[in-house]
């Protein structure tokens, strides 16, 4: 790919005008939504019910990435496809068959992805990597969004980037936790492929014009 993609988080969004904030992103150079789903356990937050994923997909124009931070997600992954789910990824830390289960979101037609917390080294992926359209980095510990950059992603994602080159895979590197135009460039140039921005989005005067900066940066 020549540009990366942007995937605006729907967390960070006005909940009481969501709707909005929805067809924003569908008149922005955004790429996917990105939907966090919180289970209360495996994060101290509770976030989307499948309800309100449901909804937002009816008015969704573009790919929904759900990112389950659930216990267990095996046992939903046929419900997030069934309310729209276009990208499913899943926590290493969440799986206890980690295989089987990104096999099952295969088999449901989504693309399938890990994703790692900031404490998880990149080494764990060493099996598995072969079977993962994605790989997504949390740059924050999860469960909350409007937190603080982990400098010490961008040496993660160039581990990561190495390993995919030297297994000749085409897996994708997506970011999430603390992006903005500054720690966008940098996550680029250490080789992320898609970026994850909520607060940033969201809470800028002109969202769309944030979106387009974002999608401005240049490998």
């Amino acid at each position: 790919m020549s540009n990366i993609l942007i995937a605006p988080s729907l967390l960070a969004a006005d909940f009481a005008n969501l709707q909005r904030d929805i067809e924003m992103v569908n008149a922005s150079e955004a790429d996917w939504f990105h939907i966090d789903v919180m289970d209360g356990h495996f994060v101290p937050n509770i976030s989307f019910g499948m309800p309100v994923i449901e909804a937002i997909n009816r008015h969704a124009k573009k790919p929904l990435d759900v990112h389950l931070m659930i216990e267990k997600p095996e046992r939903y992954l046929a419900e997030f496809k069934k309310i729209g789910a276009t990208n499913i990824t899943v926590h290493y830390e969440a799986c206890t068959h980690l295989h089987r289960t990104i096999q099952q979101i295969k088999d449901l037609g989504c693309l399938a992805g890990v994703v790692l917390n900031p404490a998880t080294p990149v080494s764990v992926l060493e099996e598995i990597l072969p079977d993962c359209e994605m790989v997504l980095l949390m740059s924050v510990n999860p469960g909350y969004g409007g937190q603080k950059f982990i400098e010490s992603t961008y040496d993660k994602v160039r581990k990561l980037r190495r390993m995919i080159e030297e297994k000749g895979l085409n897996t994708l590197i997506e970011i999430d936790g603390g992006v903005n135009q500054e720690t966008g460039q940098k996550l680029v140039e250490a080789g992320a492929d898609i970026l994850i921005a909520g607060s940033y989005v969201f809470g800028a005067k002109d969202p769309m014009q944030t979106i387009a900066g974002l999608k401005n940066i240049k490998r």
